[in-house]
């Protein structure tokens, strides 16, 4: 069992009726929990930070999705690179403002205002959600925080998510924007995946496509994919799932480190040193490492063009017929 094999205990994490999981870390574990807290709350600017690959954009959309279940008005800008007038056009149309609010920022802010302030009389939550928001132009950044000054005595009218990538947090250390870095309530930063954690993940991504882990990756592979992609999510996916095209092809199961440095070649991933021992693995991954391939097994990899000579491999036997294995 995994939790024997590398002592943790992450699960997946079920937000939407369709089962789409999630799979948490602490610090996703941490950043939903923010997320959720900052808008239940109404606490102004939270900010989540967090390298490119990392699930900010996974994050938020699910944050969106549970919200907008619970009739919560909550507007979702994933390209900010928009000029004062196109921000002024999003803001008026998503909050379903008059028309003359979209050409008019007097108008604008009056109505937004208006039906904010309505809103928080009947309990219902008002949000802006900006993703990329590292992309964001200098003027935007000022008119953000603009919409964070809107409040009552008591409470904040327009809670704000800003999630980007380590750049945003150093623009925000500008003179400039000192403001708007004095109104973020929350801070989350998302971290890499240890060794552990990245077997996890791994390991839950094929158990929820109906697979065995030990029947898939060698425990090699897996600390293999760990340093390549130095724990970010995205790139173990991307990985993973070429490493189970080239072992489909290969007939190779499980897929071995050997296949997963080939993967790693040709995405031009550098070998890295991994942030830790290499953990002792137990029962979860195939100890076994296949043999180098024979003059017989390459010629398996060079006929891989004709699919009626590849059959195929157990790696995807038993649950390929009920769900395709894919980390995407």
């Amino acid at each position: 069992m995994y939790e024997a094999f590398f002592g943790l205990r992450e699960r997946p994490f079920d937000l939407s009726p369709d089962s789409r999981f999630l799979f948490l870390a602490a610090s996703h574990q941490e950043a939903l929990s923010n997320l959720d807290y900052g808008l239940s709350a109404r606490k102004g600017v939270t900010l989540l930070i967090g390298e490119a690959g990392m699930g900010k954009t996974t994050l938020v959309r699910a944050v969106l999705a549970s919200y907008r279940k619970r009739d919560a008005l909550c507007v979702y800008l994933n390209n900010p690179t928009l000029t004062r007038s196109e921000f002024l056009r999003f803001i008026a149309n998503e909050f379903g403002l008059p028309p003359a609010a979209a050409t008019d920022k007097v108008t604008c802010l009056r109505e937004l205002e208006a039906v904010l302030l309505r809103r928080a009389e009947a309990g219902q939550i008002s949000a802006l959600l900006i993703d990329e928001a590292q992309s964001m132009p200098h003027e935007l950044l000022e008119e953000v925080r603009l919409l964070a000054n809107m409040e009552t005595d008591t409470t904040k009218l327009l809670p704000l998510i800003l999630a980007g990538q380590p750049e945003l947090a150093g623009r925000l250390n500008d003179p400039s924007l000192r403001q708007l870095k004095q109104r973020i309530a929350l801070r989350c930063e998302l971290k890499p995946f240890d060794l552990g954690r990245t077997a996890a993940y791994i390991a839950t991504r094929i158990r929820t496509a109906g697979g065995e882990a030990a029947r898939v990756f060698t425990r090699e592979a897996v600390i293999r994919i760990h340093e390549a992609s130095q724990g970010i999510p995205r790139v173990i996916s991307v990985i993973c799932d070429n490493a189970l095209v080239a072992g489909f092809a290969a007939g190779a199961s499980p897929i071995s480190s050997r296949l997963v440095e080939e993967v790693c070649r040709d995405f031009d991933l550098q070998k890295q040193t991994p942030p830790e021992p290499p953990v002792k693995a137990e029962s979860m991954f195939s100890d076994e490492e296949p043999a180098e391939p024979s003059a017989a097994d390459e010629g398996i990899a060079a006929g891989a063009a004709d699919h009626h000579t590849v059959t195929e491999p157990q790696l995807f036997g038993d649950y390929s017929r009920r769900r395709r294995m894919s980390f995407f």
